[in-house]
């Protein structure tokens, strides 16, 4: 089968999965993230050649079309042109994964974190974890100095996401320490979903049916420690949340870990946690390690988020075709293998952990994707090969040096006292 067909297979796949789009805005929707996918770039040099190439046009009027595809309806030549609204994608996209997940297993993990474009941009990103890599289903452009809260934005995000998960999964929301507000946990709860969200130990905490309340540290003095059961968390009545509480501080870890969910404490797995780091992986595949995102000199916030929805949708074809062939990696095995053999003394991790991947899902799908172009072989069927949640806080491979730590305590410290010098000259 030669290029073109199979080009045309995939935007037969985006225009089932974008139906409230536009003929127009599903061809560039398609063009731009095959190109992407198969460039493993989001320069427009580089798919307008590409794609010029395929099609048999000439490459001015393909970067044309591609250009014209993230401007604005008054920025487009021509007649009457519509605008491509980002954020009537967000439900449709989530609701692909979800079919392309199946019905193997019915949970779904959501991150909620944001990143950087240096001094130009901050993206606040809504991303369905699988495999090691997250694929954002929404997300918010903010210029990089903008002043207000974030609230309604986390807010809007997931109203746009609301009634796309069928009722019966299990979806938790992860976020670090730094996005926690009770408000966030009250627009999960909303959603129908459960908040799983780590907090500071510098907080008051009790049991419900008590009346003390004591530092959260001290449910988890040391590592080797943990403990969950239902709280009141915070002592102010006005931040007053009565929640689940997770702590577990496993060795080598610098701090005990404090999760609060929604969930029973019989039902939460606080290992569930880390997941969370995924997002960064996947922030990873946007810029640096995979699409070149950070070397983007687009101004404009709206073009920015348009071609996120490409760069997201082109995450999809590249992760599932990565996690189909992640998951057929041959598992190392050691029962059988001498005491003294080397392969059991470089092994770092316990046998409960998986292997490290060598690559990430998105890079080995475009490998995968070129081998089949290259071999002229079918390219393979869009499925999401998801991988067990981890059921143990797994130790680290190198424990935190006390050195980093008492360098951390030092830079706390002059951020305090900073802040009290401010404090001070204010009110002179």
């Amino acid at each position: 089968m030669s290029c073109p067909p199979r080009l045309w297979q995939w935007h037969q796949q985006v225009s089932s999965a974008f139906p409230q789009l536009s003929k127009p805005q599903t061809q560039g929707l398609a063009w731009w993230s095959a190109g992407i996918a198969l460039t493993g770039s989001v320069g427009i040099s580089q798919i307008s050649a590409l794609l010029a190439l395929v099609l048999d046009q000439k490459e001015g009027a393909v970067s044309q079309r591609l250009r014209e595809w993230y401007l604005e309806a008054q920025a487009k030549w021509g007649g009457p042109r519509r605008d491509l609204v980002v954020s009537t994608c967000f439900g449709p996209l989530l609701g692909w994964l979800i079919r392309l997940l199946g019905d193997a297993e019915h949970r779904l993990a959501l991150a909620l974190d944001a990143t950087t474009l240096g001094d130009r941009w901050i993206v606040l990103s809504v991303s369905v974890l699988v495999r090691g890599c997250a694929i954002p289903v929404a997300w918010k452009v903010l210029p990089a100095h903008a002043k207000g809260s974030w609230r309604p934005y986390w807010e809007g995000l997931l109203e746009r996401l609301q009634g796309r998960v069928p009722a019966d999964w299990l979806v938790v929301v992860l976020a670090d320490r730094g996005l926690y507000a009770r408000w966030l946990y009250a627009a999960i709860v909303r959603c129908g979903w459960h908040p799983f969200l780590r907090i500071n130990l510098a907080v008051k905490v009790r049991p419900v049916g008590t009346e003390q309340f004591d530092w959260l540290k001290c449910w988890a003095p040391q590592a080797g420690t943990s403990w969950k059961g239902e709280v009141d968390c915070f002592v102010q009545k006005k931040s007053r949340l009565r929640c689940t509480l997770l702590l577990r501080w496993e060795a080598g870890y610098e701090h005990a870990w404090a999760v609060m969910t929604d969930l029973a404490a019989e039902q939460a797995n606080i290992a569930w946690y880390a997941l969370r780091a995924w997002i960064e992986a996947g922030f990873k595949d946007l810029k640096r390690g995979g699409w070149g995102w950070h070397h983007s000199k687009m101004r404009e916030a709206s073009r920015v988020e348009r071609l996120w929805l490409a760069m997201a949708v082109a995450l999809v074809w590249t992760v599932a075709v990565g996690s189909q062939a992640d998951s057929q990696r041959p598992v190392p095995c050691l029962e059988h293998v001498h005491p003294t053999h080397v392969a059991r003394k470089r092994r770092k991790r316990s046998q409960e952990q998986p292997a490290a991947r060598r690559l990430s899902c998105p890079v080995r799908g475009r490998l995968g994707l070129l081998a089949a172009l290259l071999n002229g072989q079918e390219v393979p069927r869009l499925r999401l090969v998801a991988e067990p949640w981890p059921e143990r806080v797994a130790p680290l491979k190198r424990a935190v040096s006390a050195t980093r730590v008492q360098q951390r305590a030092k830079k706390q410290a002059r951020k305090r006292r900073y802040k009290v010098a401010r404090r001070r000259k204010r009110a002179a």
